[in-house]
């Protein structure tokens, strides 16, 4: 496989090999990193800090058909990381989804704001399901988590926002009544 091969080169120490990579994963990253932080001053330094921890430990890289989540999962901790470090609260919202707004803007707004209410390590698994389309094993992989924790935070999430969800429209019936 063309990867593994520039995986080779790039733990020898070949920068136009790393840089070739880091092309063929740059969307990845950045729509990854946009989901979580939705600035995209902040995306570009996730990204870019990744790009560096990535090149500098790419000699630690085991197995190269893991590259992607290997990446993926420094993405993550660097994420983690900027949020700890700046002591920011960075809200939950997905990149600019037109259908939804045509569809019903309120209910867009109240999905966005019962997200904001889970844990940050349950909105991650949300968006690496729900808005990258990764499976549970894929989300497993990247985030160091059992498939088994995966499931249950998405088990979890799915109540946890019905109840909002259901708590908000009875709140809204009530003020329609």
């Amino acid at each position: 496989m063309k990867e593994e091969r520039l995986i080779k080169k790039a733990k020898k120490g070949d920068a136009a090999a790393f840089e070739k990579l880091i092309t063929a994963h740059q969307e990845t990253l950045y729509k990854t990193a946009y989901l979580y932080l939705h600035h995209k001053e902040d995306t570009l330094d996730a990204v870019q800090e990744t790009v560096y921890k990535a090149f500098l430990h790419i000699a630690q890289l085991k197995e190269p058909k893991y590259f992607k989540t290997w990446l993926i999962r420094i993405l993550l901790h660097t994420i983690f990381a900027m949020r700890k470090k700046h002591g920011d609260v960075i809200p939950f919202e997905p990149q600019h989804d037109t259908r939804a707004e045509n569809k019903n803007i309120e209910e867009y707004i109240d999905l966005r704001n019962a997200l904001e209410t889970l844990d940050e390590h349950i909105q991650l698994t949300i968006q690496l399901y729900y808005f990258q389309d990764f499976s549970i094993a894929m989300i497993a992989e990247q985030t160091g988590m059992a498939e088994g924790t995966v499931k249950t935070h998405l088990h979890r999430a799915r109540k946890a926002l019905k109840q909002e969800l259901e708590k908000e429209d009875k709140h809204i019936w009530k003020s329609i009544k």
